[in-house]
């Protein structure tokens, strides 16, 4: 690995820089590689296998033969191997941030909490495996009995994206596991260490050889995730990501009539009524908005707040973003760090011009540092003809839209494909009540900018996912559901 003076690691063996398959530490077939950047430096990390769909159908059937023992196990024993994997992974925590801010660039001690938040999904689900239910339903045949059980699905790709490289694959693999599945991971081609040291500490918490696999590919990766969604091997896919790519990825899955998991793209809404707490809403804008640099799929993309309370709540929320202090993730005064490349840059300064060129004005930020840091923005006079209101930002823009009633407010936070999640404060009780059963999303913060928790189900509607993630719900995503009838009694 190149020379890295930031990274000090107490256990350097956690930097790994090959792919895993089937308890092994493995290169690509080809013996290709691509290199890994800092985002904050733009220098090279390392390098790791660019593997290619012939590695993943390879890692596809060595993780259904390890199915066959894994799915066997009891959930006791799944229990208890997990549980020693979340040890493992708390144990190590600074390293693991570390790495994590290394390749993802986010602040370190924002690294540590995703690495506590993803540590929680392995916790939560171990103790989920042993509760796993079935049924006994009365039949109205004297001589039959009617039982349901649950059953793992079997094999489950994971396609995991690089904005939490740790928490995003904890949350899928988790519940795979505790449901009797075995796994290969393709994580984001921009933070695949973060992945690489979730399997040596599975390895090392003696989680069997195959049961979590990961592949990793940068250059190939659109035919490793098209040998995933079409083998016939794998049952399952989770994917995290683009609205575009989720629905290319469930297209090739029908193929072999695949579940599907998908997480995938928002555009949240934000609301602030005039009777709400201006600094609680403020305060809870900054940690919805810009939280990860604003580089997360339930961050606030559209803040709309009551006329009358506009040019309040816009000076008290730059003056707070005002005092952020933009540098590298691995610096310890750093509270906001850099986007993860150029192409994030550069949609973040055409939102930005966009918005500008429309009647926009700029409060405080709205330009480039340098190479891929821009300082964190807030708009003001925004509209709905303005790319923001329609394009999911995914960077440190907080862009403000003014808004009269409590029905024009729920019909501009409506008018959108996506609907993972929204955000209102209001300090009336029946308005709250209102607004959470009106808004058209999976997920509603009232009076709360952070909604994320290993115990509350994750997942949008429309155009913004399938299925759920986290929570008693999350482990069912990988269970088949069996009727037996037992009849001649």
């Amino acid at each position: 690995m190149p020379d890295c003076p930031y990274l000090q690691l107490n256990d350097p063996k956690l930097l790994r820089q090959m792919a895993y398959v089937d308890g092994k530490w493995i290169s690509a077939e080809s013996g290709a590689k691509f290199s890994v950047i800092d985002p904050a430096t733009e220098q090279e990390i390392g390098k790791v296998p660019e593997m290619n769909a012939e590695d993943v159908k390879t890692a596809a059937d060595l993780a259904n033969e390890a199915f066959k023992d894994w799915s066997k196990q009891t959930a006791k024993r799944r229990h208890d191997l997990l549980k020693k994997w979340h040890a493992l992974i708390l144990e190590n925590q600074n390293d693991l941030a570390t790495i994590l801010t290394l390749e993802n660039g986010k602040p370190l001690q924002e690294a540590l909490g995703e690495i506590k938040y993803g540590a929680s999904f392995i916790e939560w689900f171990a103790e989920e495996a042993i509760r796993v239910y079935g049924d006994v339903i009365p039949s109205p045949v004297s001589s039959q009995r009617f039982i349901v059980v649950k059953q793992p699905i079997g094999v489950v790709g994971l396609i995991t994206p690089w904005n939490f490289p740790n928490a995003m694959i904890t949350r899928k693999a988790g519940a795979a596991l505790a449901a009797g599945c075995t796994v290969v991971v393709k994580p984001g081609a921009e933070t695949p260490f973060s992945a690489l040291v979730l399997a040596e500490l599975a390895d090392r918490a003696g989680i069997p050889k195959g049961v979590f696999n990961v592949v990793t590919a940068h250059e190939n990766v659109q035919q490793v995730g098209e040998e995933m969604c079409t083998n016939p091997t794998i049952k399952k896919i989770s994917f995290t990501g683009s609205t575009a790519v989720g629905k290319l990825l469930m297209k090739q899955s029908a193929s072999t009539l695949k579940k599907v998991t998908l997480e995938l793209g928002g555009n949240a809404p934000f609301i602030v009524f005039d009777d709400a707490d201006i600094d609680a809403a403020v305060d809870g804008a900054i940690q919805s908005k810009f939280r990860a640099s604003g580089q997360t799929c339930i961050c606030a993309n559209r803040i709309y707040v009551q006329s009358s309370i506009l040019a309040e709540f816009a000076c008290r929320l730059a003056e707070k973003v005002g005092s952020f202090k933009l540098g590298n993730g691995l610096e310890s005064d750093s509270t906001h760090g850099p986007l993860i490349n150029k192409e994030a840059i550069e949609k973040v300064k055409l939102h930005v011009e966009d918005a500008v060129a429309k009647g926009a004005e700029i409060i405080i930020g709205g330009t480039q540092r340098s190479g891929n840091f821009f300082h964190p923005t807030v708009l003001t006079g925004m509209t709905q003809d303005m790319l923001i209101s329609s394009e999911e930002t995914f960077g440190p823009v907080a862009a403000l839209y003014k808004f009269e009633t409590e029905e024009e407010v729920i019909g501009l936070a409506n008018a959108t494909s996506s609907g993972l999640a929204g955000y209102f404060y209001s300090g009336d009780v029946r308005r709250c009540w209102r607004l959470a059963e009106a808004l058209e999303v999976g997920m509603v913060g009232v009076n709360t900018g952070a909604i994320s928790t290993c115990e509350a189900p994750f997942g949008g509607i429309k155009e913004s996912g399938i299925g759920r993630e986290g929570s008693k719900y999350g482990i069912e995503e990988y269970l088949n559901i069996k009727y037996i009838n037992f009849g001649g009694l």
